[in-house]
């Protein structure tokens, strides 16, 4: 928290994000303003809510003290950067960036809010260093309706990919450096994307969907074309990396792109071994790299949906109740915080203590568990725990009234 108190220039508010951190990091069942404030022992919600809403602070300049926080620990010169996007369903219009939209958390279409993150993941651990909402057309056309969400004026649509691009470019222009950048088919299927990485001498290892088109010496072909074409000797059973479960072997072929300009570029291609189901990625490297290379890369993507699972579930990165955009960045921003303090503390164990052999190692699980249970364990006495109680429930009666007014005058 030192590393972020000069972004807060008064105490007030120095204090009351230290505590919204580590209501973050605290077991609570459902973690917003209202159960982090009672947890924190304040008398109502007002002061986290000012926080998030209105003090004055900078969470872009947050932001970069946290990527700063995860490299220096996690650094790795083979790191990768992996870019993917997570969704938030929602109800109502009015949240900053909620449409009717696809998102994998739901698997379908659903009225949700979607944000695109940048993570970074070395051999030490991983943590997101970046995000970014998507604001879709439908809110980029309606000046009115960005100003009642908090969102500049001059703000204009961006596609996915243009977001990831925008990250990476700050991540690099802030003095980091990583050696590839991975992601699915939203962003392999970026001529733009793939364009920036390249003149910014960046390799990637990005999935395509089966009807892309790539130029090899024989000529232009789909990459499911491609596929059919290769002997059964071009294939190598080779890991993605460990799991839970042990190792994740797949077979792997890479087929020789031709372009002209310098660098060298591939299609891979990954073969499940149980079904036969394939995936295609495009790949490129400023010199020539082995495939055990190029699979490790393709392998890292899966670092960024563990990221989602347990940024969300340890650090209440999804549980944000705020409508203004203000609100959104400054929340997801301590979620990563909160995340990231985390990883640094598993990588940091693994290195000191290695622990016994019938042991695994400490997970985030459960470093949040013990950091919980023998580091913050705020006991809230009986009469503040029944003040809260009396306002919850006068405000809850404000609201019924409210709503039943409004009903009326409609009427």
């Amino acid at each position: 928290m030192s590393r972020v108190a000069c972004r807060f220039a008064r105490v007030e508010p120095r204090r009351r994000v230290r505590q919204l951190v580590l209501g973050l990091l605290s077991d609570l069942p459902r973690k917003n303003c209202w159960t982090i404030a009672e947890w924190a022992g304040d008398t109502t919600p007002d002061g986290m809510q000012h926080l998030l809403g209105r003090a004055k602070w900078d969470a872009d300049a947050v932001r970069g003290d946290v990527c700063g926080y995860v490299v220096e620990h996690l650094h790795d010169d083979r790191a990768v950067l992996v870019v993917d996007e997570t969704g938030d369903v929602k109800k109502g219009t009015h949240t900053v960036g909620v449409q009717r939209q696809y998102t994998g958390t739901a698997g379908r279409i659903e009225n949700a809010q979607v944000a695109v993150y940048l993570a970074y993941a070395g051999e030490r651990g991983h943590a997101a260093v970046d995000r970014e909402l998507y604001v879709p057309r439908s809110w980029t056309t309606d000046p009115d309706r960005c100003r009642a969400a908090g969102l500049p004026e001059e703000i204009s649509f961006a596609t996915k990919p243009e977001l990831a691009a925008r990250m990476v470019t700050r991540f690099l222009d802030a003095g980091h450096r990583a050696a590839w950048v991975a992601g699915d088919e939203v962003y392999g299927g970026n001529t733009k994307l793939r364009t920036a990485l390249e003149e910014r001498g960046i390799g990637y290892v990005l999935a395509v969907a089966c009807s892309h088109e790539v130029t090899t010496k024989a000529g232009k072909f789909r990459v499911d074309t491609l596929a059919k074409k290769v002997p059964k000797r071009a294939w190598h059973k080779l890991s993605a990396g460990t799991g839970a479960k042990g190792h994740r072997y797949y077979d792997w072929a890479v087929i020789d792109l031709t372009d002209p300009r310098p660098g060298s570029r591939q299609l891979l291609i990954r073969r499940n071994r149980g079904t036969g189901e394939l995936a295609y990625y495009r790949c490129y490297s400023p010199a020539p790299v082995p495939l055990t290379e190029l699979v490790r890369v393709a392998g890292s993507r899966w670092r960024v949906e563990e990221f989602f699972q347990s940024g969300k579930g340890l650090a209440a990165l999804d549980e944000h109740q705020v409508r203004r955009h203000t609100s959104w960045s400054r929340w997801v921003t301590l979620a990563m915080l909160a995340y990231a303090f985390l990883a640094v503390v598993r990588a940091d164990e693994h290195a000191r203590h290695l622990g016994p052999d019938e042991l695994i190692p400490l997970t985030c699980n459960e470093i949040q568990r013990l950091f919980t249970a023998l580091v913050v364990q705020p006991v809230p006495d009986t009469v503040h725990q029944l003040r809260w109680s009396t306002w919850r429930r006068c405000h809850q009666a404000r609201s019924r009234a409210s709503h039943y007014r409004r009903q009326a005058a409609q009427t």
